[in-house]
């Protein structure tokens, strides 16, 4: 056997605390004499496992170790005495989750002694529902029709030919647990597990209904009506209760969720529930201010410009933009940008004329050109 402690778990010397965990689970799963009655190699070998995980999980033991091998933590390291079979006691042990361990050999782990028949909730589902811009703003009203398993209308659910009912299970009598014995270090040991007769409801089928042979589901298409409240953005999730697959046992259906999904606008964009536009304006608007309209998703609205309107300057209308999606008396803002489109396609004259234009304008005109010209002379002395 190796005498290594890095050796026997199967780990490097630098390997981090994630992976001796990981380590040590596998081996304890490997080698655990519950799996293994009888067998002297598999004791011994769980022991090893155990006492090199005791060291390598203490950090000062395993600092001891790594300079001065076994002779470091003798004594510390060792198995039985006051701590048991395999020293669960000692330290590190506390970091595992010995649940999710021994789960795998038990039939469930910690949820093992839980009784399986009881009532449990349906299964949830996920339908993606795609809006226009405005449609997401303002809100709407959608038939969607959605495909799942529902409660067979012949038998109700039930699984059961009509006219018949589920018989209680005879091997787990209702329960939908047994118990067995089974033989472990620790003497005989009484072990949960599932009833593999009813396969945990408790109850059996003896003639399954023809229409979902015996499933007590079947596959089914439903409309439904759904109201798109005001405010909604891409990605927000819509529950609609009760319409996801039917409970077992009893229990109520799960939920559906309506993801939505939301298309571009050709002239407004948004972040949350602000909106935002470009708002192109003339040479001769910017420089001389004018009287335009400014769009907003609840129409355009009168807007005075300024004379000598900048490119890329913005203006913002408070309470213009996105309801909120929990209060629609609450609105975002709508930011516009004016954009300053220049002339295209001059004929001869226009040419000419904005030529003569341009040189009765002096630096006093342009005053971030006269500046950047400045600094450019500045830098070039």
């Amino acid at each position: 056997m190796a005498s290594d402690y890095y050796d026997i778990l199967g780990i490097s010397k630098g390997a981090t605390d994630d992976e001796l965990k990981k380590a040590f689970r596998t081996k304890v799963k490997q080698y655990h004499p519950d799996l293994h009655p009888g067998d002297a190699e598999a004791e011994a070998k769980f022991k090893e496992v155990n006492e090199a995980y005791s060291v390598l999980s203490d950090k000062d033991k395993r600092a001891r170790y790594d300079q001065f091998g076994k002779a470091g933590v003798d004594g510390n390291a060792g198995y039985g005495g006051a701590g048991g079979f395999g020293g669960f006691s000692g330290a590190g042990f506390e970091d595992i989750d010995l649940g999710d361990i021994f789960g795998s050999f038990f039939g469930g782990g910690r949820s093992s002694g839980r009784r399986r028949n009881g009532p449990s909730q349906g299964a949830n589902l996920k339908y993606g529902m795609t809006l226009e811009f405005m449609e997401a703003a303002f809100g709407c009203e959608k038939d969607i029709t959605i495909s799942k398993q529902d409660k067979c209308s012949a038998c109700n659910g039930s699984g059961s030919q009509p006219g018949t009912t589920p018989e209680t299970c005879p091997q787990c009598k209702g329960a939908g647990r047994i118990q067995e014995q089974m033989q472990s270090l620790f003497g005989m040991t009484m072990v949960t597990k599932t009833c593999p007769m009813c396969q945990g409801k408790g109850t059996v089928i003896k003639t399954p209904c023809s229409a979902c042979r015996g499933k007590g589901r079947v596959q089914t298409s439903k409309k439904l009506h759904i109201r798109v409240p005001a405010g909604v953005d891409a990605g927000d999730m819509l529950p609609v209760k009760g319409e996801g697959e039917p409970g077992t046992n009893g229990g109520p259906y799960g939920d559906l969720y309506v993801q939505f999904r939301v298309r571009k606008d050709d002239l407004f964009s948004r972040d949350g529930m602000n909106t935002f536009c470009d708002v192109p304006v003339t040479y001769a608007q910017a420089a001389l201010g004018a009287d335009i309209d400014i769009p907003t998703i609840y129409g355009n609205e009168k807007f005075k410009l300024k004379e000598g309107t900048q490119p890329g300057e913005t203006y913002t209308i408070h309470g213009k933009g996105i309801p909120n999606k929990n209060n629609p008396n609450m609105k975002g803002d709508h930011t516009c940008r004016f954009v300053i489109e220049v002339p295209t396609g001059l004929s001869r004259e226009q040419k000419q004329k904005l030529a003569e234009f341009n040189d009765m304008l002096s630096d006093r005109n342009y005053s971030k050109r006269s500046l950047f010209m400045q600094r450019v002379k500045n830098l070039f002395k």
